[in-house]
C-alpha cells in the first residue's frame, strides 16, 4: 500500500513539473523580441480653408497649410532596416520618422504599399538591428498564448499577452477607395489588450516568432474592449517580399466569383457537400476555366488547406504570385476532383506588374 502511494505521489509529481515545464516564459518571448518593434511618426500638410468674420459677414481668405502628426507601430524584418508596418499608418505621409527601442530616432522612406491589405513596408538606414522572424501562421492554434507588442497612446515598447480567439475573420474594416482589388481580409482574433497606436505592431507566439501584424480594434473610440485583430504573417509576408522586391504586391486570381455554400444551398443543389466555395460565375480565359473548373464546382481545398469562407480563399490565395501552380480540390456532382492551376494577375497574363 505505502508503494502504491509512493508510486502515486511520484507520478503526481512528473504531471506537475511536465506542466509547468509546457508554460509560457513570456519574460524570454518579450525579451527576444521587444527590440524588434519601433515606434512611428508621421507628418501630413493639408490644406483648410479659412474664413474670417467681417461686420457679420464671413469671408473666405483662401487655404491655410495645417501640419499633423500620427503615430503607430512597426516590425523590424530584416537586419538592414525593412519594417513591416499598416498602410494606414503611413499612407498620407509626407515625412516618417521611426524610435527604435533604444531610443535612436532615423528617418525613414516608403518602400511601398498595398491598401487592399492595409500592410506598408519602410526602410531606415541602419544595421545589425534586432529583427523578428516570420513564424507559420498556419500553424496557429485557437487558445493559443500570444504576446502583442507595440506603442500604444504613444508609450514606447509595451507589451501585452492574451490567446488567439479565432481564425479567418472578416471584418469589413480595410477600405480600398478607388481600387480594383477586393481587399483582403483574413484576421486572426485576440483577446491580448491593444490600444491606439498598437497599429502595426507585432503579434508573436511563444516561440519568438512573428504570426501577425495587429491592424484593428473592435472598438468604437479605438479603445481596448476585448477583441484585437491582426494580418496573418503568412499573408504579410509575401506582401512585404513583394513590395520589397517590386515595390508593388503581384496578386494572383482563380478567376470565380463564389458563394459560401450552407447547409440550406447545398440542399437546393443537390450536393451532398455543406461546406465549400460555390462557383457562381466564372471569367472564361481565367485560371479556374483554363484548368478545367466550371460554375456549380464547389471549391473544399487550396493547397491542401481546407476553405469554406470567401475570406478563407483570399487570404491562401493572397500567399502566391501569377504564375505559381496549385492543387485546388473541388467538387463536380458529389464527386471530388483535383486539378493543378497555374494563377493569373488582375490582367489574366503571368506578367510582373509594376506602377
Amino acid at each position: 500500500m505505502k508503494r502504491y502511494i509512493c508510486i502515486l505521489i511520484a507520478a503526481l509529481c512528473l504531471t506537475q513539473m511536465s506542466c509547468a515545464q509546457r508554460q509560457t516564459d513570456f519574460t524570454d518571448v518579450a525579451a527576444q523580441t521587444i527590440d524588434g518593434v519601433v515606434h512611428i511618426k508621421t507628418e501630413m500638410t493639408k490644406l483648410t480653408p479659412l474664413y474670417q468674420s467681417f461686420f457679420g459677414m464671413i469671408i473666405n481668405q483662401g487655404l491655410q497649410r495645417q501640419t499633423y502628426s500620427a503615430y503607430g507601430s512597426g516590425v523590424i524584418i530584416t537586419a538592414d532596416g525593412y519594417i513591416l508596418t499598416n498602410n494606414h499608418v503611413v499612407q498620407d505621409a509626407e515625412r516618417i520618422s521611426v524610435t527604435l527601442n533604444d531610443r535612436r530616432e532615423l528617418p525613414a522612406r516608403l518602400v511601398g504599399n498595398d491598401p487592399a491589405t492595409d500592410l506598408a513596408v519602410i526602410k531606415i538606414e541602419a544595421n545589425d538591428l534586432a529583427f523578428i522572424e516570420f513564424g507559420n501562421s498556419d500553424a496557429v492554434r485557437i487558445g493559443e498564448p500570444v504576446l502583442a507588442i507595440g506603442n500604444p497612446f504613444n508609450l514606447t515598447s509595451t507589451v501585452t499577452a492574451g490567446i488567439i480567439s479565432a481564425k479567418a475573420r472578416n471584418m469589413n474594416i480595410i477600405e480600398n477607395p478607388g481600387g480594383l482589388e477586393s481587399p483582403i481580409e483574413s484576421f486572426l482574433q485576440t483577446d491580448a489588450a491593444v490600444n491606439s497606436g498598437n497599429s502595426g505592431g507585432a503579434l508573436v507566439n511563444a516561440e519568438a516568432k512573428l504570426i501577425g501584424i495587429i491592424t484593428a480594434i473592435a472598438s468604437g473610440n479605438g479603445n481596448y474592449i476585448g477583441y484585437s485583430f491582426a494580418i496573418p504573417s503568412n499573408l504579410a509576408s509575401k506582401v512585404a517580399s513583394d513590395l520589397r522586391r517590386y515595390g508593388y504586391v503581384q496578386r494572383a486570381y482563380l478567376g470565380v466569383n463564389v458563394l459560401e455554400l450552407t447547409p440550406r444551398m447545398a440542399s437546393e443543389l443537390g450536393s451532398d457537400q455543406t461546406k465549400g466555395l460555390y462557383i457562381a460565375r466564372m471569367a472564361q480565359t481565367g485560371a479556374a476555366a483554363t484548368a478545367g473548373m466550371t460554375t456549380g464546382d464547389i471549391i473544399t481545398e487550396i493547397e491542401g488547406v481546407e476553405v469554406s469562407t470567401f475570406a478563407e480563399m483570399m487570404e491562401e490565395l493572397g500567399r502566391f504570385s501569377p504564375g505559381d501552380v496549385i492543387k485546388v480540390k473541388y467538387i463536380r456532382n458529389n464527386r471530388a476532383n483535383t486539378v493543378m492551376v497555374t494563377l493569373l494577375n488582375l490582367k489574366g497574363t503571368t506578367a510582373i506588374v509594376r506602377k
